[in-house]
């Protein structure tokens, strides 16, 4: 059963940095498409980026040129770069990994942006 698990998430001020991390086990990491998502309180869902098996990235407008995404098949580790935070970041993050039919999600981890 595949598991994912987030971390790195905590409090940052305005226009600071965080790298958010999620652990993939119980299958082979290199043949899933991987995504993070964040839902802010009040708020449904939302997808934020998402890199490929093929190392395709993509972004929301949102945090397109402040956020990265990659990953280490290495570590069956996904990364999300957080740069240039600002108070609407602030949302519980999430780790998706899909292959085919199948998608499998972390339990979150908060992120919060204030001075």
């Amino acid at each position: 059963q595949v598991q994912l698990v987030e971390s790195g998430g905590g409090l940052v001020q305005p226009g600071g940095s965080l790298r958010l991390n999620c652990t993939f086990s119980g299958s082979l990491f290199t043949f899933f498409d991987m995504d993070w998502y964040r839902q802010a309180p009040g708020r449904q869902r939302e997808w934020v980026a998402d890199i490929t098996s093929t190392w395709i990235t993509n972004y929301a407008d949102s945090v397109k040129g402040r956020f990265t995404i990659s990953r280490d098949n290495t570590k069956n580790t996904v990364y999300l770069q957080m740069n240039s935070l600002e108070s609407e970041d602030t949302a519980v993050y999430y780790c998706k990994a899909r292959h085919y039919s199948s998608t499998y999600w972390g339990q979150g981890t908060q992120v919060t942006v204030s001075s």
